[in-house]
């Protein structure tokens, strides 16, 4: 009996090793080139495109600082209803806005002001002819009764 050596086909000759002097076919570069391109082109919506991440993280940070100023002004707002409120139903409020932002008094009521004392560097108050000498009067505006 004779043998015969046949070339066994083994793996190395079907996936060639890479590091040896044999380079892939053509078609396996190219396909993977091809199939890189096709990655890229979808990743690109993904990414950058209408709908993408960089386009949502945006839209929630917009959101974010939307709803901080929403909160800001629903404060805001609570505050201008409840004096709403409050002017609607009470002359309370009516008459402390009329004594604190007019100036107003009541027909029986003296009003007297106390002004602050001077700082230091100031000028002093106006020396008024009337008063006694060395002494500084302001002055202050008084509702007489009649």
């Amino acid at each position: 009996m004779t043998l015969r050596l046949t070339r066994a086909v083994t793996r190395s000759t079907i996936f060639p090793d890479l590091s040896g002097n044999r380079r892939p076919p053509r078609t396996v570069r190219w396909l993977a080139v091809a199939l890189l391109v096709v990655l890229a082109l979808l990743q690109h919506p993904l990414w950058i495109g209408k709908g993408g991440w960089l386009r949502v993280w945006d839209v929630d940070r917009q959101l974010q600082q939307q709803k901080e100023i929403n909160r800001a002004l629903e404060m805001r707002n609570a505050g201008l209803d409840a004096e709403a409120r409050d002017l609607k139903q009470g002359y309370d409020a009516i008459e402390e806005r009329a004594r604190f932002e007019l100036g107003m008094v009541k027909h029986d009521e003296v009003f007297v002001q106390i002004p602050d004392r001077p700082r230091a560097g100031s000028a002093p108050a106006p020396v008024l002819k009337d008063a006694p000498a060395g002494t500084a009067a302001a002055p202050a505006r008084a509702a007489r009764k009649p």
